[in-house]
């Protein structure tokens, strides 16, 4: 099972107005990415000892509520969809305090090796295509 992860608002994530900075939301994505990834079995150092690299290529953000410092916020993924090429992870962030969703949204991947040449996880790491593929059915 996959838990949520959690983020706790720093107070140098906030600007002037005491709210979350809206750039924060896409490295709190990463953060629970990195988690998210780590949990399956498949953590970036172990992506990049194996010479797999995820780009971003795309990304969508709909800010719901503010968020606050010392605000907890629980990060939820899901895997949206994996054909092979491209990876789509959803994410819904809520605030645990208030049970407010204060983000919802989308990171787009795909997976080349270390030149930038795409590859084929089904071919080359069919281990890590199964896991991702079980968990885009699970959510579809």
């Amino acid at each position: 099972m996959i838990h949520d992860y959690i983020h706790k608002v720093h107070y140098h994530e906030t600007d002037k107005m005491g709210v979350t900075h809206h750039a924060n939301y896409i490295k709190w994505m990463e953060e629970a990415r990195v988690d998210f990834l780590e949990q399956i079995g498949y953590g970036y150092a172990r992506l990049e000892r194996d010479g797999i690299i995820s780009p971003v290529i795309a990304l969508d953000c709909q800010y719901k509520h503010p968020t606050t410092f010392d605000d907890e916020v629980s990060i939820h993924i899901q895997v949206e969809e994996f054909r092979g090429v491209r990876l789509v992870i959803g994410y819904t962030m809520t605030n645990v305090k208030t049970a407010d969703v204060v983000l919802t949204g989308t990171s787009t991947h795909c997976f080349t090796d270390r030149t930038g040449m795409p590859i084929m996880l089904r071919r080359q790491f069919p281990d890590f295509d199964l896991a991702l593929r079980a968990l885009a059915a699970k959510e579809g």
